[in-house]
């Protein structure tokens, strides 16, 4: 390796101004980077990582600004360097991959049309030959024909086929280091590990120096040859990836690798769900006997607590002449059983359809054919209001998103009231204190209740959506891709709050997810998903040590750093 740092940061400083406060975002952290070596920054929301990368490129949003240090690269002092010097090293020098491809391809112009701008900015290619360069940078990154692509727009390509794209505009000019943010956060193991696989192949071949930001640490470790773990914009570790996986020896890297569901740890996790099962399913036949006793339709103590039978549902695609039957099988023929107290994963890629099932489930969304059973009752078959807010009662969901699942113009109080008040329950009193133990339940403060959902972490959003699913006591909670959008730590506490309110409440989960490392942390059994049909279905031992289907087998060796072991 060639001794010259192609990046060295030392003792960045970087602040924002808040009202004439200035907030100090990065204190102090130092990282070198040499040619052709892969370094990861791995941390929490807010630890800085992201900023730090910034700071680098000369992207700090609003108010950001270095206030201190020195960052050198390639022999140049590029901190609070003038806009034309970073111009010059944007793009040509150091390369950048964001994390949201949406957002930052701009939905009005052709794919095609960026990423000549980029060749165009960077010197690299203009007119026709900006063009056929196009098409040979979509085919490096991996997209077939890519001609067509070329010509389409960014609502016309995948989650995956977009981050390509940025991948092949970041590379666009052949730069020396490559900046990629959290790249792939937003896709399926099997897509993610196809995206890293290709940036590792291309940054190999073209001796690209990389410098990954990421929170997962099995990611991290699978991918870098170096770690820098930062915390409240601070360095706290720095070292070979393996070294640091291994003697852990600062507190926050420990709490990180803990928290990590790929990695070896997380087993131990998975060996206390038996307890947690048999401690939700006393507490659930309680709990039905109690409702059952009380006259309502539903809680009569079955085992078996949502039963689906035959489900399928078919979508009709707009467009093309009328005679035409454009029509697409989302889901085909699944069938499944909850049993009471326990948790089934509901797991595949995008598009495997296990987000329609969960909606069939729920009744947001009716059956093309089959049955969905609740509690030994046929939901298509409830009529009137009466029956159909009985059973919204006990089934509730947790979506995907907190920050789009609550309403910003409510107060948390008033969003955890809600279904108190739409059902009619209590009195104003009785419904703040609902609220109130609803909310110690999920380990927030009282004082969140006057707060708004902007006023919370990622976290706390999805605490404050589990508190208003459990306000009309469910027995079934839905919960669809609820921890995927949440930082490794956050997700665990997640995860840990959701398996203790299974073992005090008795709850019965259907856990939707695409992620099987945190499978087997949350579940009893797993159902196997792919393109819309059931390929595997069994308890997490069974499909985790000895899957039957290669599809599953894929998805196992896709998680990231699941193969790391880490010493006891």
């Amino acid at each position: 390796m060639n001794p010259t740092p192609l990046l060295q940061v030392t003792d960045l400083q970087v602040a924002f101004s808040q009202e004439k406060i200035e907030v100090q975002a990065v204190r102090g952290a130092s990282l070198t980077i040499y040619p052709g070596q892969t370094v990861a920054i791995v941390g929490e929301s807010g630890s800085g990582k992201s900023t730090t990368a910034h700071a680098i490129i000369g992207l700090l949003p609003g108010t950001g600004r270095v206030t201190g240090g020195s960052i050198l690269f390639d022999g140049q002092e590029i901190a609070n360097a003038d806009k034309k010097k970073i111009l010059a090293v944007r793009g040509s020098e150091i390369g950048l991959v964001p994390q949201d491809p949406m957002s930052n391809l701009n939905p009005l112009i052709r794919v095609g049309k960026q990423i000549a701008e980029a060749l165009e900015v960077n010197g690299v290619a203009t007119g026709k030959e900006a063009d056929r360069r196009v098409v040979e940078l979509l085919e490096e990154a991996g997209l077939p024909d890519a001609a067509r692509r070329a010509q389409q727009y960014p609502h016309e390509f995948s989650g995956g086929m977009r981050q390509r794209a940025l991948i092949a505009m970041g590379l666009a000019a052949r730069p020396k280091l490559l900046i990629a943010d959290e790249p792939t956060s937003a896709l399926d193991v099997t897509v993610q590990k196809q995206i890293l696989d290709h940036l590792d192949r291309l940054t190999d071949e073209l001796g690209v120096a990389v410098l990954l930001i990421t929170h997962d640490l099995g990611l991290a470790a699978e991918r870098a040859d170096h770690l820098v773990v930062m915390y409240k914009g601070q360095v706290v570790e720095s070292g070979p990836a393996l070294e640091i996986l291994q003697d852990r020896l600062d507190d926050y890297s420990k709490r990180l690798i803990a928290s990590a569901p790929s990695l070896a740890s997380q087993r131990l996790l998975a060996q206390n769900r038996t307890h947690i099962r048999e401690a939700a399913q006393e507490v659930a036949e309680e709990t039905a006997d109690e409702v059952a006793a009380a006259g309502s339709e539903f809680g009569r103590g079955k085992e078996t607590i949502i039963e689906v039978k035959n489900l399928t549902k078919v979508f009709t695609i707009p467009g093309g002449a009328p005679w035409d039957k454009n029509e697409f099988t989302a889901v085909d023929d699944i069938s499944f059983k909850l049993r009471r107290g326990t948790t089934m994963a509901i797991v595949g890629e995008s598009g495997s359809g296990k987000s329609t099932v969960a909606n069939m489930v729920l009744d947001l969304l009716k059956p093309t054919s089959g049955v969905v059973e609740f509690d030994g009752v046929d939901v298509s078959t409830l009529k009137g209001k009466h029956q159909q807010l009985a059973f919204r009662r006990q089934m509730q969901p947790v979506f995907q998103n907190p920050y789009a699942s609550l309403d910003p113009q409510y107060s948390i109080f008033r969003s955890v009231e809600e279904p108190l008040r739409t059902h009619a329950i209590g009195s104003k009193s009785e419904r703040e204190a609902k609220v109130r133990e609803l909310l110690d339940k999920v380990s927030l403060p009282w004082s969140v209740a006057r707060r708004y959902p902007s006023e919370l972490s990622g976290g706390q959003r999805q605490r404050v959506a589990v508190a208003r699913a459990l306000a009309l006591e469910p027995e079934a909670v839905i919960l669809d891709e609820a921890v995927s959008a949440l930082d490794v730590l956050v997700q665990a506490q997640i995860l840990k709050l959701l398996a203790d309110l299974q073992a005090e409440l008795g709850l019965s989960y259907l856990f939707i997810t695409h992620d099987l490392a945190v499978v087997r942390q949350i579940a009893d059994e797993v159902l196997v998903m792919e393109k819309g049909k059931m390929v595997e279905r069994g308890s997490v031992d069974s499909v985790f040590v000895n899957p039957e289907q290669e599809y599953t087998r894929r998805l196992l060796d896709a998680i990231p750093g699941g193969t790391i072991e880490l010493s006891s």
